[in-house]
């Protein structure tokens, strides 16, 4: 069935491999710029499934067997003009139209990041990896290559990120290994979340993390029997190594997110929510939009830390660029610590610590009257809660900030992450219209230590997206980078079996939590577009919604359904972002 509109916007040009087409002349009212045809596409333009994953009546699916429904696109000034079969959709080529064959290729809904640090991404290209490592000395080990390879002069400041803080939260790294393996260097290990790091002698002077040194608001410096740090910090602690590297400067801002956004479109997505942008990267969003710099499109969250930022934004209102590359109309608030390293607010203590409850609040340096300020402005607030404790106290931020203006609830507000829940709160979050923002890759890493952290009958609440759904609670998904893995293929799986890349055996953890392949692609297209308000414009391929299209090699709603493990062997082929390719295999 052939579906088009007529009416048109700005004009936007295609680059990648394509063929001119042949045809001269065309029976359509207008004539296409690109055609994307003899592919499989699923626009999930269908209703939603209900809250137990069944597909709606108007779904492409018969029992559990999937049919695409269209094989070809058309794109006019950036913009869906039609979708349909291929025989449908050629009477749109013209002699200009950029014809671009996919060969049975997959077409999906553009897809989106819905909770990034693209700026840590981008940070890669110039610091160390730590993903993977295992011991200090292997840590060590990696800095000091990356110093041999890199010709890095005495004095610079080295930032080495990603030791997976859960895993470590036991072995208390110090400064000792790191200063013997480089004395010359100030030398910043930060943790995959960034919720502990710690640094050589030469970093811990420049931080001043001394004997005399005071905790920091929510945060705390390691000390060991007789008082002196040993380099490590945990929570709030990490600013003061932060605060201590050098600023970049505006080039530097661009080129680090440049290379972020770049790497984002490879992994097939074309928006991405920056989860928190201080000014000086802000300032670096507006900069390459105005330039016509960004690859993909950025909902770019104000910094709930920065003070003097929401001040200015909050004088001067939300904003949505004509281009529709940036909004800047939503800020991230920072409630608790991470879980792992026994940050996140508890109820109760944690099962592994007595007498651990973790930090929140002001205690963590959260903003009570500024960011209830930002939410009285008009302004969308997404905080971050992990712990059960520290959602519940979210919650009711919101609920008494919405009893002041009760128009206010329609916001869509979001908390970040949702991590663990107690039971009789699921429903305050349907109550209170608050979005779950949520990471699939979580479950598949965090439930190693999950339960030794909050016990068998509190884990029932983590990563619960089974329970959000039948409390009507809406789901946006993201990968939280650079602290989890990215890859769309890995996220899907995630969130389908609750289980690792090491495949386990049985059905997955906690598996009643466990969400269809349908529901599991939504949350990175239709649940991701109205948690920015912009279900209107992308989410789903329909006419006149922008052309935001991602192509993979792998049938997502069946692999997903009847061989999950199978989703590992996806690639994605092309990004397209407002009908321009942005990215091709």
């Amino acid at each position: 069935m052939l579906r088009k509109v007529g009416v048109l916007f700005l004009v936007l040009t295609l680059i990648g491999c394509e063929q001119q087409s042949t045809s001269n002349d065309t029976d359509a009212a207008v004539v296409a710029d690109t055609i994307l045809e003899n592919g499989k596409l699923y626009s999930f333009a269908w209703d939603e499934p209900s809250v137990e994953g069944m597909p709606a009546s108007n779904a492409p699916v018969a029992g559990t067997v999937w049919t695409p429904d269209g094989e070809a696109i058309a794109i006019k000034d950036g913009n869906i003009l039609a979708t349909g079969s291929t025989a449908e959709i050629a009477a749109y080529k013209g002699a200009d139209t950029n014809v671009i064959d996919l060969m049975g290729a997959y077409m999906l809904p553009g897809l989106v990041d819905s909770h990034t640090h693209i700026n840590e991404l981008g940070a890669t290209f110039d610091n160390v990896d730590l993903f993977g490592v295992e011991t200090e000395e292997e840590a060590a080990q990696r800095v000091v290559d990356f110093v041999a390879e890199n010709n890095i002069p005495e004095g610079e400041w080295i930032v080495a990120r990603g030791y997976d803080e859960g895993k470590w939260a036991d072995k208390n790294p110090t400064y000792k290994i790191i200063t013997d393996a480089v004395p010359s260097n100030p030398v910043y290990m930060d943790g995959a979340t960034g919720f502990s790091a710690y640094g050589n002698k030469m970093a811990m002077d420049a931080a001043g993390i001394i004997r005399d040194a005071e905790n920091p608001v929510g945060g705390i410096i390691v000390r060991d029997e007789s008082g002196d740090p040993t380099g490590e910090v945990r929570n709030r602690g990490v600013t003061l190594y932060r605060n201590a590297i050098p600023e970049l400067n505006a080039q530097q801002w661009k080129r680090r997110l440049g290379n972020g956004l770049n790497e984002m479109a490879k992994a097939g997505f074309t928006t991405v929510h920056q989860a928190g942008a201080h000014t000086p990267m802000m300032d670096a969003f507006e900069a390459m939009e105005e330039e016509g710099a960004l690859p993909i499109r950025v909902y770019a969250m104000i910094s709930g830390r920065d003070k003097e930022q929401m001040d200015a934004w909050r004088a001067s209102g939300p904003k949505r660029y004509e281009s529709g590359m940036l909004f800047i109309n939503s800020v991230k608030g920072y409630y608790d610590g991470s879980l792992g390293a026994r940050g996140a607010k508890l109820i109760e203590e944690y099962s592994d610590s007595p007498g651990t409850i973790g930090v929140s609040g002001k205690d963590y340096g959260f903003f009570v009257n500024e960011i209830g300020a930002m939410v009285q402005a008009g302004f969308q607030v997404n905080i971050h809660a992990i712990g059960d404790g520290g959602n519940r106290e979210v919650l009711h931020f919101f609920r008494d900030n919405f009893e002041k203006n009760p128009e206010l609830q329609k916001n869509r507000h979001r908390i970040e992450h949702a991590q663990v829940v107690h039971a009789d709160d699921f429903k305050l979050f349907d109550d209170l219209d608050i979005i779950a923002a949520v990471q699939p890759p979580f479950v598949a890493e965090d439930k190693l230590w999950t339960v030794d952290r909050v016990g068998e009958e509190r884990a029932k609440g983590a990563y619960a997206w089974r329970t959000f759904r039948r409390n009507n609670v809406p789901l946006s998904f993201g990968s939280d980078l650079m602290g989890y893995d990215w890859n769309i293929f890995y996220g899907l799986h995630s969130a389908i079996t609750r289980k690792s890349k090491n495949l386990e055996a049985g059905d997955g953890w906690y598996p009643d939590e466990k969400l269809t392949a349908e529901e599991a692609v939504r949350g990175y297209t239709t649940g991701a577009a109205y948690a920015a308000f912009l279900e209107d414009k992308t989410g789903t391929i329909e006419a006149g919604k922008w052309a935001d299209i991602t192509v993979v090699d792998l049938d997502v709603l069946n692999v997903g359904e009847q061989t999950p493990a199978d989703l590992f062997k996806g690639n994605v082929l092309m990004t397209i972002v407002g009908g321009t390719v942005v990215y091709k295999k």
